[in-house]
């Protein structure tokens, strides 16, 4: 085993919460690329911090090193048949249904959408007065989904699903919340507070499930694009269609999953860009062209700076697992830190510097230097999609707002369930409105 503090599992613990990134770095510089680390919650774990070695993670058996044991405090949120926590042959089956909906010209489907929900995010700032982004692109990622997913346009079932899914996710969305999960698992019912979770994931399932009959029913279904009317046909290779207990979770992981980062990387992109004067104007140049590939690259090295989720995890089962010099013992969860590998200084020239032309090059960053989205068979299925939708609202912004941030430090990152978000989010002051306009030939085109 690989070597680590020999700190109280209680201390490494509320250094974790109070303290995570600090006390990461410190224990990557004392103890090398491999630690052995324990909380009071997992006695024994392994962190990673070489691109080398997250290849051989990436790369291994998914038998043997299993993500959906990994995840498994997220249960109680999204459902035990979530992609997320399934591993073997059942996590393929599932993601076998639910590629086709992510392919890139059915994506591109939803552009219009993410345009108009920008554009409404963007009238409803003040101006002259300072406001914080992040709810605002809570809003438009959440509508975005919504649409996408369910085929829900505006009106009182979808407004009324959106609140219920936001009341279910704040509880666990704090920086205590994936504590409790992982201190209390399948026994999250018991207490006042577990049994309002429950109650609050059976107001979701409630409206859920009515649609999943009432889109059952539909007959147009061919000529519909939103996830679920696809997934209605989707069929395995013994033609098993999935039942609405599978439906469910995977339409409450993805809706869950596929706003709240997303709108996180934007709020820390406008972060980044706005106080690095060479790369704003950069980026104006590029949307006013129609320039994707650098609007792309903005968003790539904003999530490499500032990743949304810090790391991912594997739990070893059968044999034990060779991670460069040390075996990994059955039972032992390893995780490797996207934080860490993305400040690399060997791999990354300044690190800490803003500068979107790392992925412009020949030379551009791997699939194991640059993990925002995870990788091997568990890469996020939706990758493609957000940074879609963030190249949109990026040229949206960029194009319609004149935005000024508010003060002049960044803002300090804050941990909040899995996600790392802007601890004030994203303070800005928008200066100017400029009208909406159709996007240009090259842009179109690109």
């Amino acid at each position: 085993m690989p070597p680590g503090p020999r700190l109280p599992p209680l201390v490494q613990t509320l250094l974790f919460i109070g303290s995570s990134r600090r006390f990461i770095s410190h224990v990557h510089r004392r103890y090398g690329d491999v630690v052995r680390l324990g909380t009071t919650f997992d006695r024994c774990f392994v962190m990673v911090f070489d691109p080398d070695l997250l290849r051989d993670v990436f790369r291994a058996p998914p038998d043997q090193l299993r993500a959906g044991e990994a995840n498994a405090p997220l249960g109680p949120a999204l459902g035990r048949r979530s992609l997320l926590l399934l591993d073997g042959g059942e996590h393929l089956r599932q993601r076998k249904l639910m590629l086709p909906p992510f392919h890139g010209q059915r994506m591109r489907a939803y552009e219009d959408v993410m345009r108009e929900a920008t554009g409404r995010e963007i009238d409803s700032w003040p101006l002259d007065r300072p406001f914080a982004l992040l709810p605002s692109m809570r809003a438009l990622t959440l509508d975005v989904i919504m649409r996408a997913v369910f085929g829900i346009d505006e009106g009182a079932r979808g407004d009324e699903l959106k609140a219920r899914l936001q009341t279910m996710i704040a509880p666990v969305a704090t920086r205590f919340g994936l504590f409790f999960l992982a201190m209390f698992g399948e026994r999250i019912g018991n207490g006042r507070v577990g049994e309002r979770l429950v109650e609050r994931r059976r107001r979701v399932d409630e409206l859920i499930y009515e649609e999943i009959g009432r889109r059952r029913e539909a007959t147009d279904l061919d000529e519909r694009e939103d996830v679920l009317s696809m997934l209605l046909q989707a069929r395995d290779e013994d033609g098993r269609p999935m039942s609405d207990a599978e439906l469910r979770d995977q339409l409450v992981t993805l809706l869950v999953a596929g706003h709240e980062t997303t709108a996180t990387g934007l709020a820390w992109t406008f972060d980044l860009v706005l106080r690095a004067p060479r790369v704003k104007a950069e980026l104006e140049r590029a949307v006013r062209e129609g320039d994707d590939a650098y609007v792309d690259a903005v968003a790539k090295e904003a999530l490499r700076i500032r990743p949304v989720v810090p790391g991912i995890g594997r739990v070893v089962r059968g044999e034990p697992f060779r991670l460069g010099d040390y075996t990994i013992p059955p039972g032992i969860e390893i995780n490797p830190s996207i934080a860490v590998i993305h400040r690399r200084g060997d791999r990354y020239p300044q690190p800490s510097e803003f500068r979107p032309e790392r992925f412009l090059g020949d030379d551009a960053p791997d699939t194991y230097t640059w993990v925002p989205f995870g990788g091997g068979t568990r890469r996020c299925l939706g990758a493609a999609f957000a940074q879609f939708e963030m190249r949109v609202a990026i040229r949206e912004v960029i194009a319609r707002a004149v935005l000024e941030p508010v003060g002049t430090r960044p803002e300090r990152v804050e941990r909040r369930g899995v996600t790392l978000v802007p601890q004030h989010g994203t303070r800005v002051v928008m200066r100017a409105r400029r009208a909406a306009t159709e996007p240009e030939p090259a842009a179109a085109a690109a």
